[in-house]
């Protein structure tokens, strides 16, 4: 079935009870990693915190340029817990490089663009995800054994549900309304 839910007013709850917003992040710094939808990373701190609150939407990457590495939204939040889970990693990010603003930025084009490169961001997670599960440092072991399962769990996700995921999102971006089941749904 070929959903999608809007996270956005529950995110706006949330943070509307918080101290401060800690979505500051700037779409020119968009990890392109992140998959489309309203929630994004940008450049985050090293620690790679986030996967301690959201281990279901949040992953690690490689450091694309540098040799640091930064956190990325691998899948959207689905349920009011889901958002919260964001919401608590984006607020221990030190850089503020969490963003909610993705629906302002993502066209139709651009998520088929992002979809067609899912070989390569599926082959990328693979090598990495090997790479880090055979990090047998003692200091750091648990830390590269989790990024690694993120990474088996972004593939997982691109395997099986996140077609499903993005088609809904095309016709979010399209209509600004969730889908009903007699809906016409976007191809990718």
């Amino acid at each position: 079935m070929i959903s999608y839910w809007n996270p956005v007013p529950e995110a706006r709850r949330i943070v509307a009870a918080l101290d401060r917003d800690p979505f500051e992040g700037d779409w020119s710094q968009r990890n392109p990693r992140n998959v489309p939808g309203p929630f994004y990373t940008g450049e985050t701190d090293i620690m790679q915190m986030g996967r301690n609150d959201a281990p279901r939407h949040i992953c690690n990457d490689d450091a694309i340029d540098s040799t640091t590495g930064f956190e990325f939204v691998f899948r959207q939040p689905m349920t009011p817990a889901e958002v919260a889970d964001l919401v608590s990693a984006a607020q221990i990010e030190l850089n503020s490089g969490y963003a909610l603003d993705g629906d302002d930025h993502w066209t139709p084009e651009a998520v088929r663009d992002w979809w067609a490169g899912r070989a390569g961001l599926r082959r990328w997670a693979i090598d990495l995800a090997v790479a880090w599960a055979a990090n047998s440092h003692p200091e750091y072991h648990r830390h590269y054994h989790d990024a690694a399962q993120g990474l088996r769990d972004l593939v997982a996700f691109l395997d099986d549900g996140m077609e499903s995921y993005l088609r809904g999102y095309l016709f979010w971006l399209r209509e600004r309304r969730e889908p009903a089941p007699t809906d016409r749904i976007p191809a990718l």
